[in-house]
């Protein structure tokens, strides 16, 4: 590749941002360096914060696939600046990804953040490790009830950030549930101390006016 964003701008696509006007801006930014190859600080936080993430592969014949791929806050791993691991857990057994990754190890990656409205595409290769139990224990998340079946690890070849636009901004139901929690305390509280003052009132005796 020229370019790191080559990943994704292909020939016809880079004649498409031609025809409609967009190619002077991306060979800009191309000029400037392009997207970047190694996992930031800024970016190790976001997938460190990763509850839900989805995970493009294709068949050897080009036959696209996405899958989901959900746990606690961590199970999305930092393993070195263009390294990323996750425990694939035991699920519906059809093994699409699998399979795809075994003839085809390009993948991507697409994270959401739907509280602060980003998004992230990481481009890379990826492979699955099965039978490796020191692997497993290091990647699976502390105390989750899922069975861990094998790993996949992905390695990046470059990642964008998309802008905002018509991300409609959502939020966990647990931070929700803290912020309402937290809430109801501080309100808890605000009245036991109204209780108080009124009951300290109450006991004022009464002053009359001077004549």
């Amino acid at each position: 590749m020229g370019y790191s964003s080559d990943v994704a701008f292909s020939g016809a696509v880079k004649a498409a941002q031609t025809r409609k006007g967009s190619r002077r801006a991306y060979a800009e930014q191309e000029a400037a360096g392009g997207w970047q190859t190694e996992i930031s600080d800024a970016l190790r936080g976001l997938i460190a914060a990763q509850t839900s993430v989805f995970l493009a592969t294709a068949s050897g014949d080009g036959q696209p696939y996405m899958q989901h791929r959900g746990g606690p806050p961590g199970f999305l791993r930092v393993i070195d600046s263009q390294t990323l691991g996750f425990v694939d857990f035991s699920g519906n057994r059809q093994y699409i990804t699998t399979g795809n990754l075994a003839e085809n190890p390009k993948a991507q990656l697409f994270l959401i953040d739907y509280a602060q409205r980003r998004r992230i595409k990481i481009w890379g290769t990826a492979q699955v490790i099965e039978g490796d139990g020191d692997l497993v224990a290091s990647l699976m998340p502390a105390g989750y009830k899922a069975r861990p079946e094998q790993v996949i690890l992905f390695t990046v070849t470059a990642w964008d950030v998309n802008c905002p636009q018509h991300i409609p901004q959502r939020f966990e139901a647990v931070d929700v549930a803290r912020l309402l929690a937290d809430r109801d305390a501080k309100i808890a509280a605000l009245e036991a101390e109204l209780a108080d003052l009124r009951g300290q009132i109450a006991g004022l005796p009464t002053q009359h006016p001077t004549p």
